[in-house]
């Protein structure tokens, strides 16, 4: 297994819609090992195959001691929606806002040797498959912001010059980012952004 790069807004990667996997094997099997070991190095919570350069269908997943990845998944979400908490996102480091979410989400799919996966979530769980699958179709959280917020975050964007700091491995940014979705609380030190008294932390 390894630790890989996570990619930084700006690199296309992260717009484009991955593609659905029809192979499987060890090449699979090593992909959702690394990415997991690379969830687990910032202490995530989730993690999408684009982020570290892989234009396919998978994420994995780790909140409240559910765990695990999928394989093409296909969400079916609530007609009602959660409270609003603070999401971030490894792609975007430092950044922080409220997102408005789903209450509930099935998501259905694969495992990486083929088996039938659905899973049922709320809260942060159905927060966590809603970020995670936004990845896999080319959208990142600060593209469902609105008003003052979206205008705070383009802002943002823009000033930290993330193009400079692409390159950077996920070990040396756990050290000066924290830890990824559904850890460290945003408005601390460094924090920029809105934060809530219950922050979601930095998602995959």
């Amino acid at each position: 297994m390894a630790i890989l790069n996570i990619r930084i807004i700006g690199d296309p990667v992260l717009r484009t819609v991955a593609d659905p996997v029809t192979e499987f094997g060890p090449e699979l099997a090593k992909l959702v090992a690394d990415m997991t070991e690379t969830m687990e190095d910032v202490d995530g919570a989730g993690l999408a195959a684009p982020q570290i350069g892989v234009s396919k269908r998978v994420f994995t997943y780790r909140i409240d001691g559910v765990e695990g990845h999928i394989i093409n998944p296909v969400l079916e979400n609530s007609d009602d929606y959660q409270p609003d908490h603070v999401e971030g996102c490894l792609s975007i480091p430092g950044l922080g806002f409220p997102v408005r979410r789903f209450r509930a989400t099935r998501v259905t799919g694969v495992d990486m040797h083929g088996n039938p996966v659905s899973l049922e979530g709320e809260g942060m769980l159905a927060r966590c498959f809603q970020h995670e699958n936004d990845h896999l179709d080319g959208v990142l959280y600060t593209d469902r912001l609105e008003g003052e917020d979206r205008k705070a975050a383009l802002r943002s964007i823009r000033n930290a010059n993330y193009d400079s700091v692409a390159e950077r491995t996920t070990a040396k940014r756990a050290k000066t980012v924290g830890s990824s979705f559904g850890g460290a609380s945003f408005g601390g030190p460094g924090a920029t952004g809105q934060s809530s008294g219950s922050s979601f932390g930095n998602a995959g």
